[in-house]
């Protein structure tokens, strides 16, 4: 089983602290997110409906009528590899690793991708793997540089899929508005930016062949009714995405000066969370799980993930376990 962020059960366990008295940063999932209203005792009581107002909702907000809404983008990334023959794939480490695991699963040649060689890397692969920006080194790519790669990949029937998890409020970079292209697929999810990982929805932008398939596989009723009327009214709040989205990336400038004026400079990040490679990577996880704040450790990289404090207490608590003499020693 995978590691991930989140893990607050087993974090309150293993270091003897209460569950309430956590601080979780592990996750890169925006802690103020979209405000869910009471919900009418109808939506427990429902079976999804097809043509409910999600759809709508969906095309309007990724500008794009060719999607499948799927129960959040790990439902694609664990069919995807089912879709097409044994292939070589390629992808980054470190990146959100359910891709290569996935992919390892069903019989495909994986092989880690050198961000800075992957022009080269393209002649023996036959399906690139990208997370934009990439979780957790925050790696961002052009729309040109990605699609130049599409058509490598397309002009041998190969795939370019990218998992735009974290692109919510810079669309600029996003691929999602552009006309479907056979072999490109874009993955979409309302966990992170809107902060509603709890409701599993996400959705998959690609030609109608590829989507039909994946249906196909996923069988009816993938997403509850109650999960698709709240992601159809997050999708359709413009004024609050707009809001996030500028209050987001501040916080996000705001988290790296705070690691940097800590001694923890960021080696990279986005607006959700901050990266930084440290040959004590682990003590300072440890470090900081004793003081009740969970961060996300990746071991094979010696690298932590923070996410974004939620309130002002929150961000004086980070503050002041970062000052302490423990940390600064480290």
């Amino acid at each position: 089983m995978l590691e991930h962020g989140g893990r607050l059960r087993q974090a309150a366990r293993k270091y003897g602290i209460p569950l309430a008295d956590w601080l979780d940063l592990s996750t890169g999932i925006n802690p103020n997110g979209w405000p869910v209203p009471a919900l009418p005792a109808e939506c427990w009581q429902r079976l999804p409906e097809d043509d409910d107002e999600l759809l709508p909702a969906a095309h309007h907000y990724y500008q794009n009528e060719s999607l499948l809404a799927v129960a959040g983008s790990q439902a694609a990334i664990q069919v995807l590899p089912l879709l097409r023959p044994k292939s070589r794939v390629g992808i980054l480490n470190p990146a959100y690793a359910e891709h290569a695991a996935a992919w390892q699963k069903a019989g495909h040649q994986m092989m880690t991708v050198d961000a800075d060689k992957i022009e080269v890397e393209l002649a023996v692969l036959d399906v690139l793997i990208l997370i934009n920006p990439n979780n957790p080194t925050g790696k961002l790519w052009s729309r040109q540089q990605l699609l130049d790669w599409h058509q490598t990949l397309n002009g041998k029937g190969g795939w370019l899929i990218v998992d735009e998890a974290f692109i919510d409020g810079m669309p600029e970079h996003s691929l999602s508005s552009l006309p479907v292209q056979k072999g490109l697929i874009i993955l979409r999810s309302v966990g992170k930016f809107f902060g509603l990982a709890g409701i599993r929805c996400g959705f998959v932008i690609s030609e109608h062949k590829l989507l039909d398939a994946m249906a196909e596989r996923l069988g009816p009723w993938a997403i509850s009714h109650t999960s698709r009327y709240i992601a159809a009214m997050a999708l359709a709040d413009s004024k609050w995405q707009r809001a996030t989205a500028f209050s987001l990336n501040r916080q996000g400038q705001r988290l790296q000066k705070l690691l940097t004026e800590s001694g923890w400079q960021p080696n990279g990040g986005c607006a959700l969370f901050q990266w930084i490679e440290h040959t004590n990577a682990v003590n300072v996880y440890h470090a900081l799980a004793r003081h009740g704040i969970l961060t996300r450790l990746f071991n094979d990289s010696s690298s932590l993930r923070f996410g974004l404090p939620g309130d002002e207490s929150a961000w004086w608590r980070l503050t002041q376990a970062l000052s302490q003499p423990n940390m600064v020693a480290l």
